[in-house]
């Protein structure tokens, strides 16, 4: 681990195991705490992965009793909770596909994906189906068994959550209560499936992805992200592939996992204190509002532990990660993959700052390319489409909807719908989501490259560009901002501090001011919510 990371210099000390405190001397910390076996936590509840898996043996013995067979689906509409790792533990052993439900989509939505999954058991925080159950069980095409976890007391304050929507409601079926009486399950299927996470749905309908077979965690584990002993902290939700597959990770190499209730900036490093955390995935949203502390509340708590923070989900703007990295030390690794390709390019610290804005270099075993429109490849420098493949990968397709899998695929390598290049030494840089990209008078204004230096500004929480109609231009440029409490930031003025950083052609031309933009706690944000109000009399969407 660097002693030093110079960002000006572009130096590291690769021989030193000291790094940056927060104010930037080095520290040597001694741990306090002994390497422990495999467990997770969440608030004040903690269990070991033997006592998980014992309750996983008897849930699994409960799914097979209702008709689960091998490679059926199992719902989890669920915020992370010790029961949603259970459950992924119990799909395993009898060879189910762990289903993750999105809990922000709304009733349609969760009801396609328990169609469309063919799934016949669904297990969910008590609160959350009290609200929809009504709504998404009118729109099943068949029963669907629903048990219940009631939603703990460590949940309930960090979501609002009135105590009256959680007790269970007679008839109701209690996971524990309905595991009890089972007998633990004693097989293990030799050939397990891995999860089918649904995209995100930002735009369009979710759909489910779906693996031929597992993936090994020595195809993820680069520059030691999974090791025994790891303390890992998560707090994005696990209904995303990252997330899902952190979990996963960390319980193969039996580690510690410590979930958080709801992503809040100084709490999450206060855990990260008080267990000595190692490892964690996290996103460029987290980024901004830890960055944002003020200086004296990050500097009350000790982050010097930390050996590995993987990011990914979402283009991250380049001070904001320079400022991190100076900050905690060179721990910092961008990944770029999705839910269908599984990871493809790793960075590490150094290499950002050496190739700033960059997200890597192909992995191992992974092959990426960028095609033009006409399915050329183009030269370094150039921008297109980017498709990439890694061949150690097992193949996907999504369910019941393989033809559009066969659409994504070009020279066998496959698209997750981003535009980039890469430069001369083989280093992936992504400018935006395809889908994103605003044409304007014949343009191409890339919506990442608007939105960073807003991010900058000390009165922006966050912010997101896309396209609204233009008469003349067929898209004009908005910006929609959310704003520290008590800003008087108006048009005129972020007019003006855009001017002064930006081309004029990518100003935007409207500010819509949001108490709260309309994302999910992964930091991926509804562009599609904020877009729709404004295309929905065009007679067009682009």
């Amino acid at each position: 681990m660097c002693q030093q990371l110079n960002v000006d210099e572009n130096s590291c000390n690769n021989e030193s195991n000291q790094r940056p405190d927060l104010v930037g001397g080095p520290v040597e910390r001694e741990s306090r705490r002994p390497v422990l076996k495999g467990s997770v936590s969440i608030a004040d509840r903690h269990m070991t992965n033997d006592e998980v898996m014992a309750y996983a043996r008897q849930v699994a013995s409960g799914l097979q009793a209702s008709g689960v067979a091998h490679s059926d689906a199992i719902n989890v509409f669920m915020r992370n909770d010790i029961e949603f790792i259970v459950c992924m533990a119990a799909a395993k052993l009898v060879g189910a596909v762990a289903t993750p439900v999105n809990w922000h989509f709304s009733p349609e939505d969760i009801a396609y994906i328990i169609n469309d999954s063919g799934s016949l058991v669904l297990i969910a925080h008590s609160d959350m189906w009290h609200s929809v159950g009504k709504d998404v069980t009118a729109l099943l095409e068949r029963d669907v068994k629903v048990i219940l976890v009631e939603t703990p007391s460590y949940l309930r304050g960090p979501y609002k959550v009135a105590d009256a929507d959680c007790p269970l409601h007679k008839g109701e079926s209690s996971l524990r209560d309905w595991a009890d009486g089972y007998a633990p399950f004693q097989d293990d299927v030799q050939i397990k499936p891995t999860a089918m996470i649904y995209t995100s749905g930002t735009t369009g309908r979710p759909k489910g992805v779906r693996r031929a077979s597992a993936v090994s965690v020595k195809l993820k584990n680069h520059h030691n992200a999974y090791v025994h002993g790891m303390r890992c902290l998560l707090a994005a939700p696990l209904y995303h592939s990252a997330p899902f597959s952190t979990a996963d990770g960390v319980w193969a190499v039996d580690g510690e996992l410590v979930l958080v209730p709801r992503f809040e900036p100084e709490e999450y490093l206060a855990l990260i204190d008080k267990y000595e955390i190692t490892h964690s995935f996290m996103v460029p949203t987290m980024f901004v509002r830890l960055i944002k502390l003020p200086k004296d509340v990050r500097a009350k708590y000790d982050v010097s532990s930390l050996e590995h923070v993987i990011h990914g989900g979402s283009p991250c703007a380049r001070e904001i990660k320079l400022q991190m990295i100076q900050w905690m030390g060179p721990v910092l690794f961008e990944l770029y993959g999705g839910t269908e390709t599984g990871i493809v390019t790793y960075s590490t610290s150094q290499e950002f700052i050496d190739h700033p804005g960059s997200v890597g270099k192909a992995v191992t075993g992974a092959i990426v390319k960028i095609f033009d429109d006409d399915g050329k490849e183009v030269p370094p420098g150039v921008v297109g489409e980017i498709f990439c493949r890694h061949m150690d990968y097992p193949d996907f397709t999504y369910q019941n909807r393989h033809d559009e899998r066969l659409a994504m695929e070009q020279h066998g390598l496959l698209s997750l719908g981003d535009v980039g290049y890469l430069d001369d030494d083989g280093y992936l840089f992504i400018t935006d989501r395809k889908r994103d990209m605003v044409i304007s008078g014949g343009s191409n204004i890339y919506c990442t490259m608007v939105e960073a230096p807003f991010l900058d500004h000390p009165d922006v929480l966050d912010c997101a560009a896309f396209g609204i109609p233009h008469e003349d231009l067929g898209e004009s440029l908005a910006l929609a901002v959310e704003m520290r409490p008590g800003s008087a930031l108006d048009a005129e003025k972020l007019t003006a501090f855009g001017k002064a950083r930006l081309s004029g052609f990518m100003v935007p031309k409207e500010f819509i001011f949001q108490d709260e933009l309309p994302r999910d706690p992964s930091g991926k944000i509804y562009k599609r919510k904020l877009r729709d109000p404004y295309w929905e009399n065009a007679q067009r969407q682009i």
